[in-house]
């Protein structure tokens, strides 16, 4: 992909210039009140693209069901998002760490610092998935604010030739990223308050969007029951307690045989099973 001119950074939302002016002239509370201004904007964006993100899920699901893999891959703030998303489904759902992983331009050194031209190379987020072997049942969702990011477009082209299913999710329309992907999420956030800081609205609806997705995913998945995490792993005396409280609602225990039962099977699921297949 070629360098970006100023004339093209001119036609991406994310890099226009903030309606706001002299910010370093504002108050604290201007300041604080014109950023929660603009991120009440976010939620909205994220609604008017509900339709893409059920589309992709619903192409993911059945690919899931059989084995298949999502991969997040993305530079700087996107890629963090991705990274943080995938890592966060362990814990919470207790499901293995392979199932969504997520990858970022500089590797995990990127998660703290910035990696010079590490986003550039249209080749390396490939060449970093082919360790993973991807097949046909993988799905790739590239995340990119601006949607022209060359380590996240070149590995939605390839993977795409390789059959695998694509997504993106960006927040500029009819981006390189956007026509690259089989399912395009595009959500329109807006100029920045501080201009092209997508760390902020972008960052924020990304956020709100990978939420989506790999929430609904876990629960079509059969990782929740009702509303509960009920294969949460326990990892902390909070988890420990939460589980236990979940135990004593479903099975009417007190709380000593609820946390034995807990600790004895390892989660809530198990537990609640074994309990019940031991009564029946």
């Amino acid at each position: 992909m070629s360098e970006i001119d100023d004339r093209s950074l001119e036609k991406i939302i994310t890099e226009q210039s903030s309606q706001y002016q002299d910010l370093d002239k504002m108050t604290v509370r201007e300041l604080t009140e014109g950023i929660n201004q603009e991120d009440s904007l976010v939620h909205l964006a994220v609604k008017n693209v509900l339709p893409q993100i059920e589309n992709l899920i619903e192409e993911i699901l059945p690919r899931m069901q059989q084995g298949g893999r999502v991969f997040y891959l993305g530079a700087g703030t996107s890629g963090r998002l991705g990274v943080l998303d995938a890592s966060e489904l362990p814990p919470t759902f207790g499901v293995p760490d392979n199932m969504v992983i997520g990858l970022i331009a500089g590797g995990d050194r990127a998660l703290r610092k910035a990696v010079e031209k590490a986003e550039d190379d249209p080749d390396r987020a490939w060449e970093e998935l082919k360790p993973f072997k991807p097949g046909i049942l993988d799905t790739v969702i590239g995340i990119a604010a601006s949607g022209t990011t060359p380590y996240v477009v070149g590995a939605l082209d390839r993977a795409g030739r390789e059959g695998l299913l694509t997504g993106c999710i960006t927040c500029n329309p009819g981006s390189p990223v956007a026509r690259a992907a089989a399912i395009p999420i595009e959500a329109l956030v807006g100029p920045e308050f501080l201009t092209g800081s997508t760390r902020m609205k972008a960052g924020t609806a990304q956020k709100m969007i990978l939420n989506i997705i790999s929430t609904s995913l876990m629960i079509k998945m059969g990782k929740v029951k009702g509303n509960k995490m009920v294969n949460m792993q326990l990892t902390n005396k909070k988890l420990v307690r939460r589980g236990t409280r979940m135990i004593m609602e479903e099975l009417q225990l007190g709380p000593e045989q609820a946390l034995e039962l807990l600790l004895e099977h390892g989660s809530v699921r198990l537990a609640i099973e074994a309990w019940r297949q031991d009564k029946g």
